[in-house]
């Protein structure tokens, strides 16, 4: 087994235990005392860890956080798992538990914004500028680029819109080295294990271990957002959960983090 496969394999045992954990004995656990289950993409992770404290101090309420892809959190969501609140990474797969009646629609926000950055290892001597035709695949050589999965991981999906759009994803599309998130991706560039990467620049501010090469234009993707709702089943608790984290205090951390207000970058 590769490096990369290795590494990959790692981090979707991680998920599927903490997923597992999350969920607990009982499929009524968002209807439990003060907690309340959040499902959130991958990385919301920082952002979302530095709230937990505050959260829990202003409505008495706990934060159980489960992070992954949003497919996988809203395919989880659909099988029935115990969740109060569900943030996306893009807009689809909010629609996707919409669309089969497991969110109160009216509680739906966007709530974040984000860019997309390509990245490499720290010390690498990697430079380019993104453009129409870049030279991404003269760059990566015989090497991959880590990216979240693009057939369903909204960070990989609008990196391959990107790359399309300026005219390199044939170039390199042999060349992915798909990952079941964002930061799975990310850890495989801090690791020297994928000389670029494709991440959030989000994710990048995170991980000391990489450096962002350039920023990809916001035109060559659809807006990174990141919508927020209550599922059908959430308590009095998950409101007041997603009430504080649209609120002024949260947003103070979200900024902190790197992410964006949607519509306002």
């Amino acid at each position: 087994m590769t490096r990369i496969a290795q590494t990959s394999a790692r981090v979707l045992l991680t998920c599927a235990v903490c997923l597992a954990l999350s969920f607990g004995p009982s499929r009524t656990a968002t209807q439990a005392g003060g907690d309340v289950l959040v499902f959130a993409a991958a990385s919301l992770q920082t952002a979302l860890d530095d709230l937990t404290a505050p959260v829990q101090k202003a409505t008495g309420v706990r934060m159980r956080i489960s992070y992954a892809s949003s497919s996988a959190l809203a395919r989880q969501i659909e099988g029935g798992a115990p969740v109060g609140v569900f943030i996306s990474a893009d807009l689809d797969w909010m629609n996707y538990v919409a669309d089969r009646k497991l969110i109160r629609s009216e509680s739906r926000v966007n709530l974040l914004g984000n860019q997309l950055v390509l990245v490499t290892t720290k010390g690498s001597k990697v430079s380019l500028k993104i453009g129409p035709g870049f030279g991404l695949a003269q760059a990566l050589g015989r090497e991959r680029l880590a990216l979240a999965d693009p057939a369903a991981v909204p960070a990989g999906k609008y990196a391959r819109e990107a790359l399309t759009k300026l005219g390199v994803w044939d170039s390199v599309a042999n060349k992915i080295a798909a990952t079941e998130n964002v930061r799975a991706a990310l850890l495989l560039v801090s690791r020297g294990e994928a000389p670029l990467g494709i991440v959030y620049r989000t994710d990048a501010m995170v991980d000391p271990g990489v450096v962002v090469v350039d920023t990809f234009p916001e035109s060559s993707h659809a807006p990174i957002i990141y919508p927020a709702a209550l599922t059908t089943g959430a308590s009095a608790a998950a409101v007041k959960v997603l009430d504080y984290l649209k609120a002024p205090a949260a947003r103070a951390v979200f900024d902190k983090h790197g992410f964006t207000t949607p519509g306002r970058n």
